[in-house]
């Protein structure tokens, strides 16, 4: 049993009443270059590390949803204390483990198109938040994160996409923010290395191109909830989630 890591993995940050105010209202919050160079190092290596898994998958594993899993480093950072202090300043003390997904997008990646997620849609007292380790940063149009502020309180699962004019004149078309009243918008984001980022599970958000003469974008998500009802994002293995290691204790079962 390997002990818990106690090396910080972030810089001294603030995430207070204000932070979550402004998180609650547009649904997603960037913390640019938050994460130690260090800490983006070894993260950077489990992205390399699981790309090399994922070209020679073995039948019935899958390195990229179960990223954790695979890597022994992963496996620290998702019970890391600064990572669950984080996830429970917005979803607070009662929290569960949900996933831990690479998200490495190579030079020419078509980008993704527009998406929600589902968890708890009939009740708002249980969230879903996802946590964006961006390793190497984006800038806009080569591989970024879009966003529409707002979108996540709706609590629609089954926005879909394939393009922004798709979204602007189909899902998006006559709906306002619930709080502020202003018409719902695309935002495309751009973020230095290093950067994490926040996103209620409910928000529509895509992907763009990643420009075919970029590297890899390395990033990893990690996903933890309140529990309360199930789950289709859940991606932990019975053996996983058996599993006994300092951190985890009730972190791993699904209620």
């Amino acid at each position: 049993m390997h002990e818990q890591m106690t090396e910080p993995i972030f810089k001294k940050y603030d995430f207070g009443q204000e932070e979550r105010e402004c998180f609650n209202r547009d649904g997603h919050i960037v913390l640019p270059a938050l994460l130690l160079p260090d800490t983006c190092q070894l993260l950077a290596k489990s992205c390399e590390d699981n790309q090399t898994l994922l070209a020679s998958r073995v039948e019935g594993k899958n390195p990229k949803h179960y990223s954790a899993e695979f890597d022994a480093y992963l496996e620290r950072v998702i019970v890391h204390p600064q990572l669950l202090e984080l996830a429970r300043s917005v979803l607070g003390d009662d929290i569960r483990f949900d996933h831990c997904v690479t998200l490495n997008r190579r030079g020419g990646y078509p980008g993704s198109g527009w998406h929600s997620h589902s968890y708890a849609d009939d009740d708002p007292q249980l969230g879903l938040v996802r946590i964006f380790f961006y390793l190497n940063g984006f800038k806009e149009g080569d591989g970024a994160l879009k966003v529409v502020p707002g979108s996540h309180l709706f609590r629609d699962s089954k926005i879909e996409a394939e393009t922004d004019e798709e979204l602007e004149n189909g899902w998006i078309a006559g709906k306002v923010h619930p709080l502020t009243g202003k018409p719902l918008q695309i935002e495309e984001l751009s973020v230095p290395p290093g950067s994490v980022a926040l996103l209620w599970t409910h928000g529509a958000h895509g992907v763009s191109p990643r420009q075919e003469d970029s590297g890899f974008r390395w990033a990893i998500v990690f996903g933890y909830r309140n529990p309360g009802q199930p789950c289709v994002s859940r991606w932990i293995r019975p053996e996983f989630e058996q599993k006994k290691f300092i951190g985890a204790e009730g972190l791993l079962s699904i209620y």
